[in-house]
């Protein structure tokens, strides 16, 4: 799921490469989490990898409906990929 919730980003979302990262929780519900992070075309090599993922480095503002649209986006492609077009 992971890896098709990635692919379908990088159809939506111009990116040059897309980081997957696992993040587990110490705190009373132990779960895993994914981000899966795109990163734009262009970036210099010095600020790929972990440097790109890092907050204190920049964020891409987005408004609530910006996400929204996104999200209905990635709705589209998953569903064409489910019924096994990937």
């Amino acid at each position: 799921m992971v890896r098709r919730v990635a692919l379908a980003v990088e159809v939506v979302v111009p990116s040059e490469r897309t980081y997957l990262l696992s993040l587990g929780s110490q705190q009373g519900n132990t779960h895993l989490h994914w981000h899966i992070a795109p990163l734009p075309p262009g970036a210099p090599y010095e600020e790929q990898q972990y440097h790109a993922l890092m907050a204190e480095n920049g964020v891409i503002p987005w408004s609530a409906r910006q996400a929204f649209d996104l999200a209905g986006r990635l709705r589209v492609i998953l569903a064409g990929a489910g019924s096994g077009g990937e």
